[in-house]
């Protein structure tokens, strides 16, 4: 880290002691954006879904080849892992995902998305860069092009990689367990950014410590006793006990949990029973369960199974036919950790940069994010994820900041102000990069 933090010093007293006017890497990165705007219209136009990435990381293969760099394929699936050695020094992974959403693009753009494909679970539906993938996936380009133009000024090893599956939170996981710290360079340093429909396009966000949220889904299956409807009396109805655990579920966060501490409970479906007059033996409850550390992960996990059968038991159930509460560990999503040292270093870098108005403090969403994943895997590793705005100054202006009145991330209408992102997500990364790698 001590290498990074002296490269980082003398990068910032190089920019601020540069005149304004003259900014190689903010020319050089406009230089490259009608190259890197047509990949985005292209990337836009042509969007796979989780763990199909197929056609889009065999292009962005291709063009890591172009630029020397050791390029692996098929890692985690579809995922792809391009490494650059350049002399001693750290190992820095940068990271962009490639998945698109299963959503009916409604933008109106000229090169929106009308692909349409089945994903993984057999349902077939439009598919659209709803989330910004495919800025991130151009800025990955940019970066390593750039990075690649200034070899002589840094020393150490680049690990470039497009993830699969981020949005389904598999593509980390495929990746790590298909080797990716063991049969490649392993990272000291890591490093993404999400595109954010909730800033003006350029400004760059950031959140010391969890930056994205733990995130479980949890099943509950209520079982009772069925029957007829005209006689409630012979049967345990599961709807009614099921009724009787989402509204108890709601005081783990309202009476239980530290005020100050944040965390949700979501019941997002509740399925039981046939007909009008048939009292079904099950009901089931889907859940989405997010915090940001682990103890008040566990407290909630922990409460959800003991109301459950808490309710059961009050309501008479039989030691049988107590709730069986699955949690669903193979879709757990852990919090992203921005570390301290590495975040204090780069958002100094950005504030040099970019200016103070456009770096800010912003709160941590409740949304899941599996780059986590990389840090989790040894906490050794310093990582860093970080906001790129991508909403058109002129619509902020409008509804005076108000994100509630703007198409968010997920909405068929999310078009970030692509050029915007792609080249302020390119110099930050770079910025970024040269703070862990730069030559002191």
């Amino acid at each position: 880290m001590k290498q990074g933090l002296f490269a980082a010093a003398a990068l910032a007293a190089v920019l601020a002691a540069a005149p304004a006017a003259a900014d190689p890497l903010s020319d050089a990165v406009k230089k490259d954006m009608p190259a890197l705007m047509t990949l985005y219209k292209e990337l836009h136009a042509a969007p796979e879904l989780s763990m199909q990435e197929v056609k889009t990381s065999a292009k962005l293969a291709a063009e890591a080849k172009k630029l020397g760099f050791e390029v692996t394929t098929g890692v985690g699936k579809t995922g792809v892992v391009a490494v650059m050695r350049n002399g001693p020094g750290p190992v820095l992974l940068l990271r962009a995902d490639m998945d698109g959403l299963p959503v009916v693009e409604q933008t109106g753009l000229p090169f929106a998305s009308k692909v349409r494909a089945t994903s993984v679970s057999g349902t077939e539906s439009g598919v659209m860069h709803a989330c910004g993938h495919d800025t991130h996936m151009s800025a990955w380009v940019g970066t390593a092009r750039r990075l690649t133009a200034m070899k002589d000024q840094w020393s150490g090893t680049l690990v470039m990689i497009l993830q699969p599956g981020e949005e389904t939170g598999q593509g980390a996981r495929a990746m790590l367990e298909d080797g990716l710290y063991t049969r490649f360079p392993k990272p000291t340093h890591a490093i993404a950014f999400h595109d954010s429909a909730s800033l003006p396009a350029g400004v760059l966000g950031y959140t010391p410590g969890p930056s994205f949220a733990n995130v479980d889904s949890v099943d509950i299956v209520v079982r009772g006793l069925g029957g007829h409807g005209a006689v409630p009396q012979n049967t345990k109805d599961p709807v009614v006990l099921g009724a009787r655990i989402v509204g108890a579920l709601q005081t783990l966060v309202s009476r239980e949990l530290d005020p100050q501490d944040a965390a949700v409970v979501t019941v997002g479906s509740f399925q039981g029973g046939t007909k009008h007059n048939i009292i079904s033996d099950e009901a089931t409850l889907l859940l989405t369960v997010r915090s940001y550390n682990q103890k008040t992960r566990k407290m909630l996990l922990d409460g959800i199974a003991r109301i459950a059968k808490g309710e059961a038991i009050a309501a008479g159930v039989p030691e049988d036919r107590m709730p069986v509460v699955k949690i669903r560990d193979g879709e757990f999503t852990p919090a992203a950790i921005n570390t301290e040292g590495l975040t204090d270093s780069t958002v100094a870098l950005f504030r040099t940069r970019f200016g103070q108005d456009r770096v800010r403090a912003v709160p941590p969403p409740m949304v899941g994010e599996d780059f986590g994943r990389y840090h989790l895997e040894d906490s050794k590793i310093e990582s860093l994820i970080f906001w790129v705005g991508g909403v058109p100054q002129a619509k902020w202006d409008a509804v005076d900041g108000d994100t509630a009145k703007l198409p968010s991330l997920h909405s068929p209408f999310w078009a970030p102000e692509a050029d915007t992102v792609i080249s302020t997500a390119t110099e930050a990364m770079v910025t970024a990069a040269m703070g862990v790698i730069g030559k002191s």
